[in-house]
């Protein structure tokens, strides 16, 4: 497979933006996908937030495998890291995070109201990949659809506050990658989970890496949506799924359209729950 890289322009400029205006807000969100918790930390990110009050929220944890939800869980615990396992489809915890985010800054509060400060809106900062489920999760805090959320990656463009309640302001940020991926793993498992755009990989290639993975780790549910051996290797594990599904073209074996099928299967959660860092 060739190298997968995605740095548009304007993901520079949103990372200046939220170096800008990181000094408006109490507390950083920062999102990171449940199904890859290590890859879909932005190493970026994580150094400009370093002084900063901040919550990490495992997005799409419904998706993600359970018992690797409360390994990952444990491990950033251990790290001192503030954390919560949502899911704003079902709203999962979702009415948690402002009573979390308090929670954090109750030091922060009680020393500014000793010097007559009194306010009670906070303002947090929204931060994450491409995709992992911001717009979705500002729907759900709000109650309404305060703006459409597409699964696509790079929608949201543009720096933008939103009143989520009287006491609560949020300030949204485009999803923002890093500029180059020196292990390709990571980048393969961010275009699994569509946080890169599909032009810029081979989806023949990242199926085949996807269904490698799962007969390591998940044997028993390739083999219960797919009916394949697993003593198959993995061109002929996609090509079983190919002639299953009647996937041809010019009577060839159409390889592309079985590879977008077994992409979409795990990112609608057909094979099942799963996690991909291990």
């Amino acid at each position: 497979m060739g190298m997968i890289q995605w740095y548009p322009g304007h993901m520079a400029k949103a990372k200046r933006e939220i170096e800008k205006n990181l000094k408006l807000v109490d507390i950083v969100l920062e999102l990171v996908d449940a199904r890859i918790p290590l890859s879909s930390r932005n190493p970026d990110l994580k150094k400009l937030l370093k002084n900063k009050p901040s919550l990490i929220l495992l997005t799409k944890s419904t998706l993600a495998d359970p018992q690797d939800n409360q390994k990952w869980l444990n491990e950033l615990k251990s790290q001192n890291e503030n954390v919560l396992l949502v899911d704003a489809i079902t709203n999962y915890n979702v009415n948690n995070i402002e009573k979390e985010a308090r929670r954090i800054l109750a030091d922060k509060i009680k020393a500014d109201e000793a010097k007559g400060i009194k306010r009670n809106t906070i303002r947090m900062m929204i931060v994450g990949i491409p995709n992992v489920g911001k717009s979705t999760l500002i729907n759900s805090l709000v109650k309404r659809k305060a703006q459409e959320a597409y699964n696509m990656p790079g929608v949201t463009k543009a720096v933008k506050w939103i009143r989520i309640n009287e006491n609560l302001d949020l300030l949204d940020t485009p999803g923002i990658l890093w500029p180059k991926f020196e292990d390709q793993d990571v980048a393969k498992k961010l275009a699994i989970t569509r946080a890169i755009k599909d032009e810029i990989y081979d989806e023949q290639e990242l199926s085949v890496y996807l269904l490698e993975f799962l007969k390591e780790y998940y044997p028993e549910l390739l083999i219960e949506r797919y009916d394949v051996s697993l003593e198959l290797c993995n061109y002929e594990i996609l090509k079983e799924i190919a002639l299953k599904r009647g996937f041809f073209k010019a009577d060839e074996i159409d390889y592309d359209k079985a590879a977008v099928a077994v992409l979409a299967d795990f990112r609608n959660m057909r094979i099942g729950r799963i996690t991909l860092d291990k």
